[in-house]
Formats: C-alpha cells, structure tokens, sequence
C-alpha cells in the first residue's frame, strides 16, 4: 500500500508540475500578445504624433506665452503710470513754469511776489493769502489799495 501510494503521490507531483507549466506557457504566450498590441499602439502613436512637428509646436507656443508676459508687464507699467498722474501734473507745472519764466523774463520779474511764489507757498498760507491775490489779480481802483494789500501780504508771510 505505501508502494501504491507513492506512485499516486509521484503522478499526482508530475501532473502539477505539468500544470504549473502549462499555466506559466500561456502567462508568457499572453503577455508576449499583449507586449505585441502594446508595440503595434505605440508605432500608431508615434506614427501619428510626429515628434519633431510637436517640438517646433511647443517651441512656437513657449514664445507666444512669453509674448503675452511682457505684454502684460507692458500694460501694468502703463496703467500704473496713468494712476500716478498727480506726480506728472507737478512735473508738467514746474517744467512750464520754467519756461514761462524763461520766455517772459522781465515781465515775470515785474509780477507780485505773491503770484511768482505761489508754488512754493504751504496750503495754509495759500488759503490766507488768496483773498488778497485775488484784489491783485482783479487790480486795486487806487494806490492806497494796493499799498494796504501789500502790508497785509508782508504780515502774513512773517
């Protein structure tokens, strides 16, 4: 009985290595397929891909995207030096001040001091100071007028 079962022990040993084998063919006969679809897909993809047409593509859309960087840079300085107007205004008036008094010369030495300085002034004076720049600028009937605003103006500035 021990003869007979190991005989069955040694057949039942065998077919398992047989069906171990078998298993393990066609594990390997499926795989070498599926690596074969996977080779036939990829040769399709780089078929219809064309490598050296998307790389020219990529390098052309790099370009564009730094295109519209500095276009946006661009526009943000802009809008940025539009918003700081008042900076420029103060520039623009010292600039034409500049040139009036280069181009008027004597005339400008002829003016009241009060109007030649009124740049230079502080707001608070220049509040005090514009009801007598306006008697000025609209001229005194007389010189006693006159006199009288020019006392006030050196009382002010003192």
């Amino acid at each position: 009985m021990d003869l007979t079962l190991l005989l069955i022990s040694n057949d039942l040993l065998v077919w398992m290595e047989i069906f171990t084998v078998m298993t393990f063919s066609i594990a390997i006969a499926r795989t070498v397929g599926h690596l074969s679809k996977s080779a036939e897909v990829m040769k399709i993809v780089n078929n219809l891909m064309k490598a050296p047409e998307m790389a020219v593509t990529m390098q052309e859309f790099s370009k564009e995207m730094t295109k519209a960087g500095v276009i946006e840079e661009i526009v943000n300085d802009a809008v940025e030096t539009a918003l700081d107007s008042e900076d420029i205004e103060e520039e623009t008036e010292e600039e034409v001040d500049k040139v009036l008094t280069e181009i008027a010369g004597e005339t400008a030495a002829q003016l009241p001091e009060a109007v030649r300085k009124e740049k230079t002034k502080l707001p608070a004076q220049r509040a005090s100071t514009s009801q007598e720049e306006e008697a000025i600028a609209e001229g005194p009937d007389d010189e006693e007028e006159l006199e009288e605003l020019r006392a006030r103006l050196a009382k002010v500035r003192s």
